[in-house]
């Protein structure tokens, strides 16, 4: 019985340790996160590399809390004049989460390297290369273009012809001016009732008429069987 006890005791401190371990790992300073290449009109949240920028900064994620970090940017193949040269470097504090952004920062257009170093890294510095387009952006923009000068003239002679009153011949042989026709004046409208000589609707006095003879004929009937 103590030797079944005993065996089980050790095999509970064997899987204490093993499940412990991984733990004790993870939160021991070293070599973690990563860093990530963003334009400056991205979201600090994205984890989404962007090799392709204008204005841009640099953001870390995982580090280890509170890591002192040296960062340099070098000049690179196949636009770099002098590979290798360095371009622009800066340092930042990370939060207790690990996480951290430099400024905005803007280089020439070309293709650039980032060395990323820190308090604890195994190895070599974390690098991520990527290019600076700003040309392409002010290309790509979608300002609208101004109108060519014959265009201009040519819209400024429509509007004048369109504002313009149109001449139409209104007097006569003898010089006095002859009014226009037009359907509605003439009875030509189509939907309009016919109106009598008084201005009553020819409709209107129909239903009359008949209304007073149906009366007449029932008078007449009535007369008759009385």
């Amino acid at each position: 019985m103590r030797t079944l006890f005993r065996a089980g005791v050790l095999t509970a401190g064997l899987s204490a340790a093993f499940l412990l371990a991984p733990a004790a790992h993870a939160s021991a300073p070293g070599d973690n996160g990563t860093v990530k290449i963003h334009d400056a009109s991205t979201g600090e949240e994205l984890r989404r590399n962007e090799p392709h920028v204008c204005t841009f900064y640099l953001d870390a994620f995982g580090f280890d809390g509170g890591q002192e970090v040296d960062w340099h940017i070098e000049a690179w193949a196949p636009t770099a004049s002098v590979k290798g040269e360095t371009v622009k470097s800066g340092e930042i504090a990370l939060d207790a989460d690990g996480h951290g952004r430099t400024e905005d920062l803007s280089l020439p257009d070309g293709h650039y390297k980032l060395f990323w170093n820190f308090d604890g890294e195994k190895g070599a510095a974390k690098q991520k290369v990527f290019w600076t387009d700003c040309a392409a952006d002010s290309e790509g923009g979608g300002g609208t273009s101004s109108p060519s000068p014959s265009a201009s003239a040519s819209a400024s002679a429509s509007a004048s012809e369109s504002a313009a009153p149109s001449a139409s011949p209104t007097s006569g042989a003898g010089g006095s001016a002859a009014p226009s026709s037009s359907p509605s004046a003439q009875g030509g409208g189509s939907g309009d009732l016919a109106e009598t000589g008084n201005g009553a609707p020819v409709g209107v006095l129909s239903a009359v008429a008949a209304v007073l003879l149906g009366a007449g004929g029932y008078l007449v009937v009535r007369r008759r069987r009385a």
